[in-house]
């Protein structure tokens, strides 16, 4: 397993072993003690998965009193993923990084507490699959527009389709600090 760190501190980019013959390959996708000497130090509670369609934008998503860690990777198909850092106190608190996620590559994302969360479909159709450290909260949620202007995602998308709930996030800077996930781990 290779690990990648990115500009933002927590952030990892994962390259899980792959074992490949003429049959096709083999790769676990999570193996706790594995994970746990690479830094990703989560029970995880919840997998969930989605199937989206090119061209669609889900996100800019959170929880505030029950803050989710995510470990993502995408089954069928390829994404890019996109984690902002809504730590308040944080050095980075406001920037976001990105990374393509397929198939193909087999990479996954890991996603510390205190991230928005929110990918875009590149292919035709793409199967998402996540783990999260809490259970999901209806009540507990929150959100940041896609499109921000003070984030600046280069989403590469034109024309995205989002649902009309994502559609009426505020901007980062219109959230009040007890609006933004309580801080389990900054």
């Amino acid at each position: 397993m290779n690990i990648i760190t990115t500009s933002i501190e927590g952030i990892l980019i994962i390259e899980p072993q792959t074992f490949e013959d003429q049959r096709g390959f083999f790769l676990e996708t999570y193996n706790q003690s594995r994970y746990v000497k690479a830094g990703v130090n989560k029970l995880f509670v919840q997998d969930n998965l989605s199937y989206s369609l090119k061209g669609t934008v889900r996100g800019l998503h959170f929880q505030i009193e029950n803050p989710q860690a995510k470990l993502v990777h995408v089954i069928t198909g390829e994404i890019f993923d996109v984690a902002v850092d809504i730590r308040p106190g944080s050095a980075t608190f406001g920037q976001w990084t990105g990374i393509h996620l397929s198939d193909k590559n087999r990479r996954q994302l890991y996603i510390p507490e205190g991230f928005a969360h929110g990918f875009c479909v590149l292919s035709d159709a793409a199967h998402f699959s996540y783990k999260c450290s809490d259970f999901y909260a209806p009540g507990d949620e929150g959100g940041i527009i896609w499109s921000d202007p003070d984030i600046g995602i280069r989403w590469p998308v034109e024309n995205p389709i989002i649902s009309e709930k994502d559609q009426q996030y505020p901007k980062l800077s219109d959230l009040a600090h007890e609006q933004l996930p309580v801080s389990k781990e900054h």
